[in-house]
């Protein structure tokens, strides 16, 4: 396909020959070519190709490693179903992956207003706040913020969350038994801090999560705010055709 006879901009008309070959020669995980070679080999600037490649990052079509260079992004395996209510520790491992949990943030706040809301408590009532990365077979997956009434869980320290699920404690250490979680999510695209935890591309495409955690007398006892790579989730549901 030549580049450069149509209006469309140069930048553009690359990402559409380079979906292509993605979708019909290359396979998940192989090296595209440099941005040197694609350069040369399509007669446009360095810069043109850098733009090709940052939208097609964007799309999760490919996954640039820095150092290493730009690969086919695997879309069909290895994705987490956001249907079911889960512990994503206990997930991955149930894919055969290997979960880790880096605790970026440990801290008793006081509810502000949104929080409050959220968490039916009083302004200023006490919470624990935890920021924390998820990450499968050293990929990082998912930035989570969780919020917890410090009345519930006087005791609870850093690290009792290092080698256990958040879930695992709220009802082995604590015995609050977990009746409900609801959750919803949306598409958004990476802010540079999360972008960079993440290890993706500021503006690359990612699902904001809502999740509201209760006990069995329905209380609230979590509320998470949480950031996952569109590539490595999705979602996932069944619809049954009821008789007559």
């Amino acid at each position: 396909m030549a580049i450069g006879a149509r209006r469309q901009p140069l930048y553009d008309q690359l990402v559409d020959i380079l979906t292509e070959k993605i979708e019909h020669e290359y396979r998940p995980g192989d090296l595209m070519p440099s941005e040197r070679d694609l350069s040369k080999h399509y007669g446009l600037s360095r810069t043109t190709v850098r733009l090709a490649l940052q939208e097609l990052e964007r799309l999760g079509l490919v996954v640039r490693q820095h150092g290493r260079g730009t690969f086919v992004a695997d879309r069909s395996v290895q994705t987490t179903n956001l249907s079911q209510t889960y512990s994503f520790t206990e997930q991955m491992r149930e894919m055969g992956r290997d979960p880790e949990t880096t605790i970026l943030e440990f801290a008793e706040i006081e509810a502000d207003k949104n929080l409050a809301e959220n968490l039916r408590t009083r302004i200023g009532d006490k919470l624990f706040k935890i920021k924390r990365l998820r990450i499968a077979d050293g990929m990082p997956m998912m930035v989570e913020r969780t919020y917890l009434p410090v009345r519930k869980f006087m005791s609870l320290k850093c690290p009792m969350l290092e080698n256990a699920s958040l879930y695992h404690v709220i009802e082995v250490d604590f015995h609050e038994k977990i009746r409900v979680a609801e959750e919803e999510f949306f598409a958004s695209i990476a802010r540079p801090a999360d972008a960079h935890l993440l290890g993706i591309g500021e503006g690359a495409p990612v699902l904001d999560l809502v999740r509201t955690t209760y006990d069995m007398g329905n209380e609230i006892i979590e509320y998470t705010l949480s950031v996952a790579r569109a590539d490595q989730f999705k979602y996932k549901i069944y619809h049954y055709r009821s008789e007559g």
